[in-house]
């Protein structure tokens, strides 16, 4: 069956690192129009740019601060005006934080709060009246949403808190025909440093005998924004090798 995403008008948040860029060049590769914002200019959003203009399809690369109401707004519009409507939004901005829950400051908590679900919900509001009827909207979360991580309480708890996002916006969508579902990767390769040590104690405790890469990550994302999962809504797809 053909994943008819040629043709899809497609924005992925935070697309220019890791799997968000997996995740954009993926879409472009199946022939989809992607719009990519990233909060930071430098090389990557230039090889970004660079690597969609190689693939073809008229993709376009913005600078936008997603935790942000104005630039969010602007970033709508750029959609609008490139794309004309979307079909699949993809919210994968997210940062990382490590800290014992009792020296946990307000400062860190709002940081990774307003990254991994304020964003998400500013991005979507915002897009509501661009999503086709049919859209797919699909957030980037966590496994340590569903297991907990120590040191990281707070990361946990705004991953998990896309599930419940996941659920409520499935039901108010869902008569539009919009699919709303959450990818939640485990430890995934992003060139991020892991320590050898680690890398080896959760290779050997994950049943595929590796890490996941952002190629994993992103095949799932493409699967729940495609017509091989039209009936799939609401639902938090794990992608961690079983661990």
């Amino acid at each position: 069956m053909d994943s008819g995403l040629r043709g899809k008008r497609v924005l992925v948040t935070g697309g220019t690192r890791g799997i968000g860029r997996a995740v954009a060049v993926a879409f472009a590769g199946a022939g989809a129009r992607v719009v990519v914002c990233h909060r930071t200019g430098g090389d990557a959003a230039d090889e970004m740019a660079a690597e969609l203009a190689g693939i073809g399809g008229g993709h376009l690369v913005v600078r936008a601060d997603v935790t942000d109401r104005g630039d969010v707004g602007r970033l709508v519009e750029r959609c609008r005006a490139h794309l004309g409507g979307l079909d699949v939004l993809v919210g994968n901005v997210g940062v990382d934080g490590q800290s014992p829950f009792r020296d946990l400051a307000d400062d860190e908590w709002h940081r990774v709060v307003d990254h991994n679900l304020t964003s998400a919900y500013l991005v979507t509001q915002a897009a509501l009246d661009l999503l086709a009827d049919g859209a797919s909207v699909v957030f980037v979360g966590s496994a340590a949403a569903l297991r907990g991580r120590p040191l990281g309480a707070h990361y946990a708890a705004s991953k998990a808190a896309l599930i419940g996002l996941t659920r409520g916006l499935c039901k108010e969508l869902g008569g539009r025909g919009i699919r709303v579902n959450t990818v939640a990767p485990g430890v995934t390769e992003t060139g991020g440093g892991l320590p050898p040590e680690v890398r080896q104690r959760l290779t050997a405790v994950t049943p595929l005998g590796r890490l996941a890469t952002p190629a994993d990550v992103a095949g799932a994302v493409l699967f729940l924004a495609g017509d091989t999962s039209t009936f799939v809504t609401g639902t938090t797809l794990t992608v961690d090798g079983g661990i």
